[in-house]
């Protein structure tokens, strides 16, 4: 009788440590189903990520050939943003630097290369400050010297020193860059936000 009552104990135990172990199991089976959406999440993020502050891949825009690339790069130039800046004043200070003007307007043309190159310089020294803040700060420090820029080149057209042609594929090149770098301000609050 005793072994009797012992077996319809351990057979009541089996039978709720099996439901125990089904209960688990259709909780790891759910834990790891949130998991993937998580990870698929998490990808489709940094995908996203990528698109919105330009994060480009070094084949494409390779600033050193052959031998002399280095393995290592600073984190600003992973940068679309900041690799279409310094495009960008390097166009500026070609174009200024075949100007002709009547009388040679020095302090303007010193102050356009100044502006446009402080675009890219601004966006560079924002990726190495260390707060996500004090980077949202020189990436509206780079677009003021953008717009900057881009006032003194109406000027320069207006006086006819530079031709609508130029102007027109700076300006074009211009609101590119504008919005690649309110994109990547809006996802540094972003990424803020969600900590």
């Amino acid at each position: 009788m005793f072994s009797r009552e012992l077996g319809y104990k351990l057979k009541a135990q089996s039978s709720k440590l099996e439901a125990q172990s089904s209960k688990l199991e259709a909780q790891s089976s759910k834990l790891k189903a949130r998991s993937s959406k998580l990870k698929a999440r998490s990808s489709k993020l940094k995908a996203n990520q990528t698109k919105i502050i330009g994060i480009s891949n070094r084949d494409e825009h390779p600033h050193v050939s052959g031998k002399e690339r280095v393995e290592m790069d600073f984190g600003f130039e992973n940068l679309d943003v900041w690799t279409r800046s310094v495009d960008f004043a390097v166009k500026v200070i070609e174009l200024i630097e075949s100007l002709d003007t009547p009388r040679k307007h020095y302090r303007l043309l010193e102050q356009i290369e100044a502006s446009s190159t402080s675009i890219g310089m601004n966006l560079a020294e924002g990726k190495g400050r260390f707060s996500k803040k004090e980077f949202i700060q020189y990436c509206y420090i780079a677009r003021g010297s953008l717009y900057e820029t881009m006032t003194l080149l109406e000027i320069f057209r207006r006086k006819r020193w530079i031709a609508d042609k130029d102007f027109d594929a700076l300006k074009s090149e211009g609101l590119q860059i504008a919005s690649m770098i309110k994109g990547l301000i809006n996802s540094l609050y972003t990424s803020m936000n969600n900590k």
